[in-house]
């Protein structure tokens, strides 16, 4: 829910969603932040009367009377930033035009996705027979899935994140490489910076061949041997991209970044803040995310919104803080994929988002409020305000948790 507040009246920890003039005609780099230091407030002063935060992103503004107490409720600020955000590294824009609908694009980026999925089987297949990895094949997939991408970011979203039956590292492959091409769009990164992000996502675990099954799937925390087993597939990523003749000179340092950590605590060497670098910072946060919306065998399952939240309390801890404001703004509270409950108490599948109006994505309805299965399904575009009751709009209650009801995403798209 958004709420209009003058300026004057701001405080810091909200979350600035609209401005009341374009944002071209202001010095903000990005559509939508936390104000979190007197620079923003000075320049919010000077070009705008008034703004909209986003009370579902933020806490609202605390009482007056809170203030003079001292008493203000809401979360705990983030620690300082260590230096400046890895976001200042990027140099040159590109600014990318939906293509096509989503509808358009599906069958498009499910052939995308089928070649994906057959590239990888064949690297795991490869690597366990002590075989190179066939460079050109991954960089054509990887072409594939960006160009699908670039067109329209939501057919391939709602792909990562239905269930597949490929297994567990091939799908968060897939996931992983989908999440950061869609990240990078959204930064208006180069194309060709795209593609080695999608090849760093696809590729940064195939050392994950050499960790034994029974780690891989072990429920419960593993033992200190287990867990440097484990970590140890970093380096076995690097060696197999190192001695894979024709990928990109940079992918095997760039595949060894993921589990470093913004404030020091990840592994392998313990970088810092922008030590990591911006390709490095990306592969982190969305592992990250992917890992945890994901069934894992050693840790439960988050709904989207809850690993969003809590990526957004990990700013400038464990990921870079800026950068994570982004990453919020690009997946949205409700990712495409995402099961989602509607206040009339049907249950549906978020299928894309609005850019604009990023709470009121197209939902795919799939359960009635009793639970029985739609036949067939009905399409909400939020936006145009569709009623569930005369005179009640449609909205998003919550994000469910994957398996929390009985229905297979993919059945309905694949």
């Amino acid at each position: 829910m958004k709420k209009e507040v003058p300026v004057e009246k701001l405080e810091f920890g909200v979350f600035i969603s609209e401005l009341d003039r374009p944002w071209t005609e202001t010095p903000f780099m990005y559509q939508g932040f936390i104000l979190s230091d007197e620079k923003q407030l000075e320049a919010l002063k000077k070009y705008c009367k008034k703004v909209y935060i986003d009370l579902d992103k933020c806490p609202d503004l605390p009482d007056r009377s809170q203030l003079q107490t001292g008493d203000v409720g809401g979360p705990p600020k983030p620690p300082p930033p260590l230096g400046p955000s890895v976001l200042a590294t990027i140099k040159a824009k590109v600014t990318y035009r939906e293509q096509a609908t989503v509808d358009e694009e599906l069958p498009v980026a499910r052939t995308a996705q089928r070649q994906t999925e057959a590239v990888l089987k064949d690297i795991m297949s490869n690597i366990e027979a002590g075989k190179a990895l066939d460079a050109p094949r991954v960089q054509e997939a990887v072409t594939s899935m960006t160009d699908s991408v670039v067109r329209n970011p939501d057919a391939m979203m709602l792909l990562a994140k239905l269930k597949q039956r490929g297994g567990h590292t091939l799908d968060r492959a897939f996931g992983v490489s989908i999440y950061m091409l869609t990240f990078g769009r959204f930064l208006q990164l180069p194309r060709e910076q795209l593609d080695l992000l999608g090849m760093v996502g696809l590729l940064q675990d195939v050392g994950m061949t050499a960790v034994p099954e029974e780690v891989v799937t072990k429920k419960g925390a593993l033992s200190k041997v287990e867990m440097m087993v484990c970590r140890s597939h970093t380096t076995h990523s690097v060696a197999i991209l190192r001695d894979t003749p024709g990928l990109p000179p940079e992918l095997p340092a760039l595949a060894a970044l993921h589990h470093e950590r913004y404030d020091g605590s990840g592994y392998e060497k313990g970088l810092k803040g922008d030590q990591i670098g911006l390709f490095g910072a990306i592969a982190g946060l969305v592992d990250c995310f992917d890992a945890m919306i994901n069934t894992r065998s050693y840790g439960e399952v988050y709904s989207p919104s809850n690993a969003l939240n809590f990526l957004y309390n990990s700013r400038n801890t464990l990921f870079d803080g800026p950068l994570v404001e982004q990453f919020v703004q690009c997946i949205g509270i409700f990712p495409v994929g995402a099961l989602v409950e509607l206040n009339s108490g049907e249950v549906g599948i978020v299928i894309a988002q609005n850019m604009v109006r990023r709470l009121l994505p197209r939902v795919m309805v799939v359960l009635d409020a009793k639970g029985n299965p739609l036949h067939p399904q009905m399409i909400l575009d939020l936006a145009q305000e569709p009623k569930a009751a005369p005179g009640v709009p449609y909205r998003i209650k919550r994000t469910l948790e994957q398996g929390s009801v009985n229905i297979d995403p993919s059945d309905f798209f694949l």
